[in-house]
């Protein structure tokens, strides 16, 4: 993939405030934000409602700044950010069905496991996300498809971009460093789980580095947010039985 971003002064500042807010605050304010979930939910209804919608609202506004970054730097085209239909779709036409078969097979295992009380692998750290209500439900997906474009659009699109035309790093160095900031980006679901995050950004990364698009990292990325977050069960609650 070719990049050839040149940023503005006013641009590159922007840019760089941005990128400093989503490697150093927002991860703690997430975790802030997601432990006092966990403390109020199960006596404040509206707790998950009100959430996502503060974060559905934090990343369209990560969305307009990066527009305004477009706009303040004539040397930055939509395709240096992955605004361009995808190429190469042979390459990775196989992954994507994998990632699509994973898909359905997570989905079903979710729900046998939920079933016995447990919950999927990975996913302990975002348990209080999981919704109970069809409001809760409503803006899980609403939260799901604004991450795989915001997210897609601003960890993978802008900042690659930023480490190649600012920081003249190579365009796999670039890829490293986003994905660096994209996994710190849910410390609040704890170490582990941020695991598995590196390693679906990784895949993310690879779709959007060999089709030079962003189409089909915002697709995948939704369909695996969707998946943890509406289709993956509360866990079942075991009943203690009292003894006569």
């Amino acid at each position: 993939m070719d990049i050839s971003a040149s940023f503005s002064p006013p641009g590159l500042l922007l840019a760089c405030a941005l990128t400093a807010y989503l490697a150093f605050a927002a991860p703690a304010l997430g975790k802030r934000q997601y432990d006092r979930l966990a403390r109020r939910r199960d006596h404040e209804p509206g707790a998950l409602v009100r959430m996502y919608r503060q974060w559905i609202a934090e990343e369209w506004v990560w969305v307009a700044v990066t527009a305004l970054v477009l706009l303040l730097s004539p040397g930055v085209g939509l395709a240096d950010l992955g605004f361009a239909m995808p190429s190469h779709f042979g390459k990775v036409a196989p992954a994507v069905i994998g990632m699509s078969g994973a898909f359905v097979i997570s989905v079903v295992t979710a729900r046998r496991l939920a079933g016995s009380g447990r919950t999927m692998p990975g996913l302990e750290g975002m348990r209080e996300l999981l919704p109970r209500t069809s409001a809760e439900r409503w803006h899980a997906l609403a939260m799901s498809v604004t991450a795989g474009v915001c997210e897609e659009i601003v960890y993978r699109g802008l900042l690659i971009a930023l480490g190649v035309g600012a920081l003249g790093l190579s365009t796999t160095a670039a890829a490293a460093l986003a994905l660096a900031v994209f996994a710190v980006g849910h410390l609040y679901q704890g170490w582990m789980s941020m695991l598995g995050v590196a390693v679906a950004g990784c895949a993310l990364t690879a779709l959007y580095l060999t089709t030079g698009s962003l189409l089909l990292p915002i697709l995948m990325h939704a369909l695996m947010d969707i998946r943890g977050l509406v289709f993956t069960p509360q866990p079942a609650r075991r009943t203690v039985g009292h003894a006569a």
